[in-house]
């Protein structure tokens, strides 16, 4: 893997980035990764986005754990206050790391921005043009109120709305903002709380964008649990250098309007699993910690699309399959409940995937591997 790595930055590394078409300023972006991409073309982007104006950010909450917040905070290389000034961005809102005190200071009503959170956030919106990025799910119940998810004394699904409506581009970052994620886990409260995605909520288009009526701002998706910081810098990076039109983004986005550069349609998260080579000679654990293929207990990387395996976490350190735990397939649409169990082999998730398990023993050397899959087909055949 490290030769490939150094083959790739050889490839890339005589490139005018600013010059190169879409196609080819998206592939590098993909091959790459953030620390290699900022590394060869820092400079490159720093000098043209001192040319842009300001880019202002909005990053509203909704009904999450911070963790892709989180994760943006733990990218390194760049570091996230080095990438928010490497690309001319400020982060003029966002609640966890704002320092707006409240309405009353000292016991006195504030009435400025300076110290309102409130104020600064109606300000901003009445100003517009900024990039709205939402973490969390908006809930639209119980019975269409929104009430499920109130800060302070509004609801998120009214400061979704107005915000919504005066961006010049929304990035639904996190599985939660893209489909809902896990707050439309199957319970007996799922349907009062009602749920949504910024446009679409797990297999089903539309989302809260389609309930308020908000049919015309460019959405990008981009899924995870938490998703990666290169995921985000690097499309805020694209978009503001117009490698990506925000206007037309046919080819860019998948079906479920994540970037294929990173969650690539025709690969899957199995295809360059560290694991890979125990599962092609039919090394399967059974149980946890026997450092063979995770399939058995519950992996669902030949499922998945996204380029985890390749990019890793932690500066690059380490995946999921690699830590010893199995893919459960956060990135994805059906994600959790189509996930579950996690930990149990299930021969008939590629149904919900929409992935023919035939294709994936097809991949497969090891004839304990074929023989398991082939007998998955036959089930899954069965049951239909």
């Amino acid at each position: 893997m490290a030769s490939e790595k150094l083959n790739m930055i050889e490839q890339f590394k005589n490139l005018d980035i600013l010059k190169v078409d879409r196609r080819t300023f998206l592939k590098a972006v993909a091959a790459l990764g953030a620390t290699s991409f900022v590394s060869l073309y820092g400079k490159q982007l720093a000098d043209a986005l001192a040319a842009f104006p300001e880019t202002k950010v909005v990053w509203l909450h909704g009904a999450e754990c911070t963790g892709c917040s989180e994760s943006a905070l733990n990218g390194s290389s760049p570091e996230f206050a080095d990438a928010l000034s490497e690309l001319n961005i400020t982060l003029a809102y966002h609640e966890t790391l704002l320092a707006q005190q409240g309405i009353f200071v000292d016991g006195k009503l504030v009435g400025t921005s300076d110290l309102n959170g409130e104020i600064l956030l109606d300000e901003l919106v009445k100003e517009g043009g900024y990039i709205l990025v939402v973490e969390g799910s908006i809930g639209n119940g119980p019975s269409g109120t929104g009430k499920i998810n109130m800060i302070g004394n509004h609801t998120f699904k009214s400061i979704y709305e107005k915000s919504a409506k005066n961006a010049a581009a929304i990035i639904a970052l996190g599985t939660c903002a893209t489909y809902g994620g896990i707050t439309v886990t199957d319970c007996d409260t799922k349907k009062y709380c009602d749920f949504m995605g910024v446009n679409q909520t797990e297999n089903k288009k539309g989302g809260m964008n389609e309930v308020l009526g908000i049919n015309n701002k460019p959405v990008i998706n981009l899924p995870g649990c938490p998703a990666h910081p290169d995921w985000f810098f690097l499309t805020v990076a694209a978009v503001l250098l117009g490698k990506i039109d925000l206007n037309n983004m046919d080819g860019i986005l998948d079906g479920d309007g994540r970037p294929k550069v990173f969650y690539p349609p025709n690969n899957t998260l199995h295809d360059n699993c560290p694991r890979r080579g125990f599962y092609d000679r039919g090394v399967l654990d059974k149980r946890f910690a026997e450092g063979g293929c995770l399939w058995k207990v519950g992996c669902k990387a030949p499922y998945v699309h996204a380029d985890c395996a390749l990019r890793k976490w932690n500066n690059g350190t380490s995946v999921c399959m690699q830590a010893g735990g199995p893919c459960i397939a956060c990135v994805e649409p059906i994600f959790p409940n189509g996930s579950m169990p996690y930990y149990v082999e299930r021969e008939s998730a590629g149904v919900l995937f929409g992935v023919n398990i035939g294709t994936v023993a097809a991949l497969a050397i090891g004839a304990a591997v074929a023989a398991a899959a082939v007998h998955a087909v036959r089930r899954v055949n069965k049951e239909k």
